[in-house]
């Protein structure tokens, strides 16, 4: 009995300084590992960005014209079988469809589905090449061994949704990358001199700040849109929006970073740094930038969906990307019409996925801002 208290005890203390011992990133890991919500939707979110980063091996066709599939226009989703009216296979399979003009619809083109003659999925099979990781590539995961399949259906050219939903998600979450990167060095510059010097320079930065705060962000796009010429390719088009959405999100993170500067500057150890001779820019850089690290990951996280939502919104109302670039914003424009409601409900299918993304995003933030506040009540 002494030895299982001992042990019990020693088990006890070694927990006590494992607690007092560890960083604080270790800290906020321990604390949100405890959220069941917030560690789901973590994973939800990895397994969202490695389908947007390997979109181009998980999907089978092309998702721009090139790939389309042009005598199955705005087609219902191709669900894979295993067992019919004549008998099961160990591999999944899919009907044949034959398009034929037919006299009830005054000779025009109908495909019909031929339920005798299957076509067998395979798996890594060989297709349109792609780049990935700076190397090219043909294999796809998988096919069939002859003609289409097509999991989401195809829109009214004939492009495959399946293929559109994954790419579409790999360029909604680069805009929102290459927005919040931009708005988090402008917020580290700005809100980290305003806060440091004070002064004059405080009072100059915060005006400045709140200019950029009262710029109406929609007519802000309509202007630039009118300004963008129509010769501009996708690419172009596609890093302007994301260089705009960064330089008009940036003022709440700079202001945040102020505060906590305006807090720390006159602590003990950073006037022991500039007794010792550390420049302005080593005090920022390496004592009081790192003091606050994990909040400024955590404003992050917190700002990517509202930037994957101004991206989504404005190529929705066509001020931000368009065909043929593939957004979440550039599908969702596809769903706008009462004729997709009412017939081609698999347009909605890309909205699914939408959602899924932003709230992913909205429950890691959640759970992160709690487990970086060290007064917060973990065990609600």
């Amino acid at each position: 009995m002494t030895d299982t208290n001992s042990y019990d005890a020693a088990v006890d203390q070694t927990a006590k300084d494992a607690y007092f011992t560890a960083s604080q990133g270790q800290l906020i890991w321990t604390r949100f590992k405890k959220q069941k919500a917030a560690m789901v939707a973590a994973w939800v979110l990895v397994v969202l960005i490695l389908s947007g980063i390997f979109a181009p091996f998980l999907t089978p066709y092309d998702p721009t014209i090139a790939g389309r599939d042009k005598d199955y226009l705005n087609g219902a989703p191709t669900i894979p079988h295993f067992c019919d009216d004549n008998g099961c296979s160990f591999r999944p399979f899919i009907y044949a469809l034959e398009r034929e003009r037919s006299i009830k619809t005054n000779f025009r083109w109908v495909t019909t589905i031929n339920k005798d003659k299957r076509h067998y999925v395979q798996f890594f099979v060989e297709g349109s090449e792609y780049s990935l990781f700076f190397m090219t590539f043909n294999t796809h995961l998988f096919g069939v061994d002859e003609g289409y399949i097509h999991l989401f259906g195809t829109d009214s050219t004939g492009k495959d949704i399946f293929s559109r939903t994954f790419h579409a998600i790999n360029t909604s979450l680069a805009v929102g990358t290459i927005g919040v990167l931009i708005a988090f060095v402008l917020a580290l510059v700005i809100g980290g001199v305003s806060g440091f010097y004070g002064g004059w320079a405080d009072s100059v930065i915060q005006m400045a700040t709140d200019a950029v705060r009262t710029i109406p962000p929609i007519p802000l796009f309509m202007a630039l849109a009118a300004f963008i010429p129509d010769t501009w390719s996708a690419e172009e088009r596609f890093f302007f929006i994301s260089i705009i959405l960064g330089f008009i999100t940036w003022p709440t993170l700079a202001r945040r970073v102020r505060t906590h500067i305006l807090t720390e500057r006159n602590q003990e150890y950073v006037l022991a740094a500039r007794l010792c001779g550390a420049s302005s820019g080593h005090v920022i850089r390496k004592h009081l930038l790192p003091s606050f690290t994990s909040y400024i990951i955590v404003d992050l996280v917190i700002s990517f969906p509202y930037m994957v939502l101004s991206e989504t919104a404005l190529s929705f109302i066509g001020l931000g990307l368009k065909d043929p670039v593939n957004s979440l914003g550039v599908m969702l424009q596809n769903v706008t019409s009462a004729d997709v409601l009412l017939n081609y409900q698999w347009y909605f299918i890309p909205v699914i996925f939408f959602i899924i993304l932003v709230m992913a995003f909205v429950f890691v933030g959640d759970g992160l801002r709690d487990a970086a506040d060290p007064y917060g009540d973990t065990k609600k």
